[in-house]
Parts: C-alpha cells; sequence; structure tokens
C-alpha cells in the first residue's frame, strides 16, 4: 500500500472527493484503511450489511446483481480511482448489489462510523459529498433512460468505449486497446443476451473493428465505435 500522500492523491480522482479542498481530502485519507484482496476474491454479497465504501487504489472490480430469474448482470467493473459501496455512508441499508475482484486488488476502504464523525466535524465535506451523489443519481437515470431505447449494437458499443476509456486512463494508447472481458461479461454490462451481443462483436471484427479473443477484445479503432450510437 501506499503513503498517507499517494492515499491523499488517490482520494482526491474520486468524483465523490472532487469538491473538497486538500485540506479535507487530507482528513478524508487520515481514517482510511488499506484493505488487499486475491484475484476472485468477494469483498461483499448484495444482502450483506452495508458498513464500508471502497476505492480501487490498483486492480480492478466487478460489481454485479442477481435477478429474480437467478441470472446475475453484470452491472460495472472499476478500476483506479473509482468508489463502490459509497451508500453506505449514508443509509446503513444492506448491499444492494455484490462485489468481486478481477484480478489483485488494493482498496483503501472508509468506514462509516469514521466518516460520519468526519461529516459531524465538518459538515461542508457531508454537503459536497451529497451533491455528488444526487449528480451520479441523474446521471445513472439518464443512462438508464438511454439504454431503454438504444439497439444491442449501440449498448455493446458503449460498453466498449467505457472499457476503453479506464484503460486509456492507466495509459493505453488511442488505437489497438486490449480489453480483458469474455463475450458474457460484454453482454452482461449491456444488458443484452449473449447470444445478440457475440453477433454484434462478429460484426465489428468482419468491419475491422475489433479482434475477439478468448476471454478478450482488442478495439483497433475506438473512435468508429460512436457511429454505432444511435
Amino acid at each position: 500500500m501506499g503513503s498517507r500522500e499517494e492515499t491523499s492523491g488517490l482520494l482526491a480522482r474520486v468524483p465523490m472527493f472532487s469538491g473538497l479542498s486538500a485540506e479535507e481530502v487530507e482528513q478524508v485519507a487520515e481514517v482510511a484503511v488499506p484493505r488487499s484482496y486475491g484475484s476472485g476474491e468477494v469483498i461483499f454479497r448484495e444482502g450483506d450489511p452495508g458498513d464500508t465504501c471502497y476505492v480501487v487504489q490498483t486492480g480492478a472490480v466487478r460489481i454485479a446483481r442477481r435477478h429474480t430469474d437467478g441470472r446475475t448482470i453484470a452491472l460495472a467493473e472499476l478500476r483506479s480511482g473509482s468508489m463502490f459501496g459509497e451508500l453506505a455512508m449514508f443509509d446503513g441499508e444492506t448491499r444492494s448489489a455484490s462485489v468481486e475482484t478481477l484480478e489483485d486488488t488494493e482498496t483503501v476502504a472508509l468506514l462509516a462510523g469514521d466518516m460520519a464523525r468526519l461529516m459531524r466535524a465538518h459538515p461542508d465535506i457531508a454537503v459536497k459529498m451529497l451533491h455528488e451523489i444526487a449528480a451520479r443519481l441523474r446521471a445513472a437515470n439518464e443512462r438508464v433512460s438511454r439504454q431503454s431505447f438504444q439497439t444491442v449494437a449501440g449498448r455493446v458499443a458503449n460498453v466498449l468505449l467505457g472499457q476503453v476509456a479506464a484503460r486509456q486512463a492507466e495509459g493505453a494508447g488511442e488505437t489497438d486497446v486490449l480489453i480483458s472481458a469474455t463475450q458474457a461479461d460484454i453482454a452482461q454490462l449491456a444488458g443484452s443476451s449473449r447470444e445478440s451481443a457475440s453477433r454484434f462483436l462478429a460484426t465489428l471484427e468482419r468491419a475491422g473493428l475489433v479482434t475477439n479473443g478468448r476471454g478478450k477484445v482488442v478495439v483497433h479503432e475506438p473512435a468508429t465505435l460512436r457511429n454505432y450510437i444511435y
């Protein structure tokens, strides 16, 4: 795990804390607890008590929910600088989704009790965090609205572009971006059947835009994928 300065730098990149001053971010870093997980380890399960939120420092996690028909639906894959489980700081309810690591992962954990004491002592922190939560909820509502009208092609293209953006944030180039995900993973994230997603990925491969491999996809021309979003 990194130093206190590295933890502060990580937290400053998190949208939830982006409106805080350097001093306020440092106060959050003081209560952050480092936690490490191996690949394939479950951090928490849907229905577990919620008393901690996490920020990914290195590695990657997948957020998923269980559908009423028994299927597991992937909601998102998160990498460095992403926060999850943040509602635990405010509502104390059980977890609404499960989180599992996709590779060895380092996180910093923020306990709800510690954050509550910090927010009572510094109300500005609570106000800024609530503003960010409201913005995220609005963005989520807009995303759901868009998905309800998008074709499978548009949803899969959006998933690929989101994965490309995450890899580029880690240093990948503008073209030939490697995504470590199966076609089933991509289908789940797109809210599509595996068959429909696979057909579209095959179409993209024939067009020379991607190369599909076992457990991976190489996106050769990310910018061109935007033509499929309508």
